[in-house]
């Protein structure tokens, strides 16, 4: 089992993407604030994490720590957290078979905590 804790308030998906048309063709893309948010997330886990990725089957359970109770759809705040441990802690999120997400409040401490066996 591994535990990673990714400080800070979690962000949602709707707020690190933006759509762009050009001509018939949408293209999505991160921001600057996403690019951020994902390298510091990167940083942390890199900090947190020192074997070799792992192969195989994965079971993920994603813990997220909001800093307040505002109300929010959970399903828009795991894919950031996931993406930062890509290529670190395994090789490609298609090794996660089962995920689970839980919706907590730390109003001294948000952070999203992953566990992973």
């Amino acid at each position: 089992m591994i535990k990673i804790v990714l400080k800070g308030n979690p962000l949602s998906t709707q707020n690190l993407y933006r759509v762009d048309c050009r001509g018939n063709f949408p293209h999505s893309y991160m921001t600057k604030k996403g690019h951020e948010m994902k390298e510091s997330y990167g940083w942390q886990v890199k900090e947190q994490y020192h074997g070799e990725p792992l192969e195989g089957d994965l079971i993920m359970n994603i813990i997220l720590y909001f800093g307040d109770n505002r109300r929010r759809d959970i399903d828009n705040f795991h894919k950031l957290g996931i993406d930062a441990l890509k290529g670190i802690v395994f090789t490609d999120d298609s090794q996660i078979q089962t995920l689970s997400t839980t919706k907590l409040y730390d109003k001294i401490s948000p952070r999203t905590e992953i566990i992973i066996s």
